[in-house]
């Protein structure tokens, strides 16, 4: 299924520099994610808005809040708020199932609930999806039952599908 896009604009320098503050709270290399000649447009389609540099999509909007798309962890994985996940739970995870605390091998202990999180295999340190924490990284670690992480974007999807 294909994104409705409704209409598209490029950000002024002002919005991008909103943009940089934003995206600060999870990457320190503002300048390598948003070069300064860099076109930076925003995709409007009915779920959500997609913020594109160069046509590479790098993060997304819903409920004002601006999201990391999982094309940009490929490039630049934060050192904070990471979820790491058992080989098992991939296969639900790319098919947009939340992150099931059983699956969590280790987290970062500084995670508070509501926080965005980004979920990556135990064995390669790879992202698969970004989402929301349903509890804190501590009781990620430890606990044996429940849902952890509401599952937003993972390899696959919609937006990972969409190109510019």
């Amino acid at each position: 299924m294909e994104l409705n896009v409704k209409r598209r604009y490029f950000l002024s320098k002002k919005d991008i520099k909103n943009l940089k503050k934003e995206l600060n709270e999870f990457f320190e290399n503002l300048d390598d994610i948003i070069p300064k000649k860099s076109k930076v447009e925003v995709v409007i389609t009915d779920n959500f808005d997609i913020i594109l540099v160069d046509r590479e999509p790098i993060a997304f909007k819903k409920d004002n809040k601006i999201i990391p798309t999982i094309k940009l962890l490929l490039k630049f994985l934060p050192n904070k708020n990471l979820v790491v996940v058992d080989k098992g739970a991939i296969r639900f995870l790319i098919k947009g199932a939340d992150v099931m605390a059983p699956g969590i091998v280790d987290s970062d202990e500084n995670i508070k609930e509501g926080d965005f999180v980004f979920v990556v295999d135990e064995e390669h340190k790879k992202p698969i999806c970004v989402g929301i924490a349903l509890m804190d990284g501590k009781t990620m670690k430890e606990s044996k039952e429940g849902r952890a992480v509401k599952n937003l974007h993972y390899v696959g999807d919609k937006i990972w599908k969409f190109m510019g």
